[in-house]
């Protein structure tokens, strides 16, 4: 007597925002399977927290000019099949989420023109921010995107070889990220945020430049 074993069902984008578990715990949906999303321990708090606080702020000086906001928790559909993403932080631009399918139902885009800006915070699985993430964001036409090492996870490809506390700023030119990378008292520079004053000390240590 043979047995046969069912294969589970790899759970699309749609399956993931329709049948979201009801439990309190946040997933992301990797290559159609669910996955909990570690709870951050302080310090990721702490910096996600300012950085949110900044980007506001710079929004709010400059809001005539700037119709963008920052939601508590969206997801993003790449073009890679059967995944989910929920970024650390993203910035988004009310005028072109009308022309986004996920948004009004989901509070999820899946076209690089909603965002203006996404900010991953590393934690234990830097490889995604580094690798999967990146190429997703980038060929969803993602305009910036920003990567807080400030445990300096990050391989020495990616960071240098002193493995200090870096921030990777990828900027889209030409349909490919360019990146700069910050550390210590370099300010650091944004084309979404010209204006933006901050070191990168001050984005690791959370500390307000007022």
């Amino acid at each position: 007597m043979t047995t046969t074993q069912s294969i589970p069902k790899l759970l699309s984008f749609d399956d993931y925002i329709n049948d979201y578990p009801d439990d309190g715990k946040q997933y992301q949906l990797i290559e159609g399977k669910l996955v909990e999303m570690m709870r951050p321990i302080g310090k990721h708090e702490e910096i996600g927290g300012f950085i949110s606080f900044e980007l506001s702020l710079e929004i709010e000086i400059r809001r005539l000019k700037l119709p963008y906001f920052i939601p508590n928790t969206a997801a993003i559909k790449p073009n890679r099949p059967n995944t989910g993403y929920v970024p650390d932080i993203i910035v988004l631009d009310r005028e072109n989420l009308v022309n986004d399918p996920y948004w009004e139902k989901a509070s999820s885009i899946s076209l690089g023109k909603s965002a203006k800006l996404v900010i991953e915070i590393v934690s234990s699985n830097w490889r995604d921010d580094y690798l999967k993430k990146f190429d997703d964001y980038e060929e969803l036409g993602i305009k910036e995107y920003w990567i807080i090492d400030y445990l300096a996870k990050g391989s020495a490809r990616y960071i240098g070889s002193t493995k200090e506390p870096t921030i990777s700023i990828y900027q889209l030119i030409n349909g490919e990220y360019q990146v700069s990378l910050f550390k210590g008292e370099e300010n650091i520079t944004s084309s979404i945020f010209p204006e933006l004053l901050l070191t990168a000390n001050q984005i690791f240590q959370a500390e307000s430049r007022l």
